[in-house]
């Protein structure tokens, strides 16, 4: 197996887009979100603790997703094959897991579809400036 290496100005670019995309996501879903997560607004208490951990989980991530990409091989880590990855980390991993989790934690799917774009959106996006960045 090759292993291409890994770019960390790219897993923090990519960790950065992602973050921002967060960001205008949940703004512009907030209204809908927070009534399928079943949140009170006037009982949500904004602290820096869930960006903090938010950011750190992303560049986690990105330099995972990174790796998943590298292993690709030399001359394989492009847009392209950084989309494709992301999507299918997406598909085999983020949208499977929270399918799950918020079954059992008796959300509706309202929610699931809701996180589940936001997820799509951020491993589409690092594995875009993954790729880009290349090795």
């Amino acid at each position: 197996m090759d292993f291409g290496g890994m770019n960390y100005l790219a897993i923090l670019a990519a960790a950065v887009a992602a973050f921002l995309f967060g960001a205008a996501y949940y703004t512009a879903l907030s209204k809908p979100s927070i009534r399928a997560s079943r949140l009170k607004p006037e009982e949500m208490k904004p602290g820096a603790a869930p960006f903090i951990t938010s950011f750190v989980a992303e560049l986690v991530m990105a330099w995972v997703l990174a790796g998943v990409i590298g292993h690709l091989g030399p001359g394989q880590v492009t847009l392209w094959n950084g989309i494709v990855s992301g999507a299918f980390v997406w598909l085999g991993f983020m949208a499977t897991v929270m399918a799950v989790n918020h079954r059992y934690q008796g959300f509706g799917w309202d929610l699931t579809l809701i996180d589940a774009g936001h997820w799509l959106g951020v491993a589409l996006i690092m594995g875009a400036v993954i790729g880009w960045f290349g090795v």
